[in-house]
């Protein structure tokens, strides 16, 4: 397999995803759900059509068109997935196969299952992957690394793994920009990116930069139609317990009975809470997200990412904006 002959197999996966998506599999979605919580069948089937969206010919052709790859390669790529969303750690199993290289993957403990099931359909798609794909629990003798973790795990990995090629990935958060002149359709977009996946991502929106003075009413109003991620038994613990703390604690916060509003100059804020901080000019604003830039994922506003297109990034669209297909056709 070399060349655009590499693309087929992904091919095949995206026929593959369309056949689970319009089937009607509850056993599948509900062993998902049921090793994890968070993974509902609707935040599972928003993260296949994300990753169907990639494996399309055209666009995989455009993609790897850009770089020089190897026709054949015997380097092993060791790489530990995040579980923290469905199916996160596949762009990073994408780029390495696509690349010609082997991986061994470790993949999230609260992903596994839904990671084994596209590793395996890809090997009944393509047996070769068989000798390429090995799914571990310890990442020893890789020729490089490729780890996403929090900031703690960002150290181990750099502490094991430094010595050879390596892309780590820490902790990211994704910010908001308002100016006070949004629809409610913008309002509503943007909680598609407050919301989708609870919150887990690191694609989500979890603070608002605001113009001084912000009035939150209609944007809270705008946000009714998200009201069923209340129901959600986890996300729920989350509210209340936030909820409670802040009203004992007598700290000031806005409530629209799911989401908890705070001021703060945190960047990540806890499940059920968006915090904010006020900006007094553009000028002062562009600073501060430039000050933060190393820890910020993507900013949502209309001067960037619009409203609502956060958790659909395309397929060169690099986590913590390294190029990993670069890396890999560098080995």
């Amino acid at each position: 397999m070399i060349d655009k002959d590499r693309i087929v197999p992904f091919v095949q996966l995206g026929d593959y995803i369309d056949a689970l998506l319009n089937g009607d599999d509850k056993e599948f979605f509900q062993a998902v759900q049921n090793q994890n919580n968070w993974f509902t069948e609707e935040s599972v089937r928003f993260s296949l059509l994300g990753i169907r969206k990639f494996l399309d010919r055209e666009i995989l052709e455009k993609w790897t068109g850009n770089y020089t790859l190897p026709k054949d390669s015997n380097k092993r790529i060791g790489v530990i997935m995040a579980g923290n969303i469905p199916l996160v750690g596949f762009h990073d199993l994408l780029s390495v196969l696509i690349s010609g290289h082997h991986i061994m993957v470790k993949p999230g403990s609260q992903d596994s299952l839904l990671m084994t099931k596209i590793i395996n359909t890809l090997i009944e798609i393509e047996p070769e992957y068989k000798a390429r794909i090995e799914i571990v629990e310890r990442l020893n003798d890789a020729d490089a690394f490729i780890g996403t973790g929090s900031d703690n795990s960002a150290r181990y990995f750099k502490y094991y793994f430094g010595k050879k090629p390596h892309i780590i990935r820490k902790n990211r958060t994704s910010v908001a920009v308002l100016t006070g002149n949004e629809s409610e359709e913008d309002i509503h977009n943007l909680g598609k990116d407050i919301f989708t996946y609870y919150g887990l991502g690191c694609r989500n929106v979890s603070k608002a930069y605001v113009p001084q003075g912000y009035s939150f009413q209609f944007f809270l109003d705008s946000l009714q139609q998200f009201e069923s991620v209340g129901d959600h038994h986890k996300y729920r613990n989350n509210y209340d317990y936030n909820r409670s703390i802040y009203l004992v604690n007598r700290e000031p916060h806005l409530d629209n009975g799911f989401l908890l509003v705070k001021e703060s100059k945190e960047l990540v804020s806890p499940i059920s809470v968006l915090f904010y901080e006020q900006y007094e000019s553009k000028e002062e604003l562009k600073s501060v997200l430039k000050e933060n830039e190393g820890k910020i994922q993507c900013i949502i506003g209309e001067e960037y990412i619009p409203f609502g297109k956060a958790q659909e990034p395309e397929v060169w669209d690099y986590a913590d904006g390294v190029d990993t297909l670069e890396f890999l056709s560098q080995l």
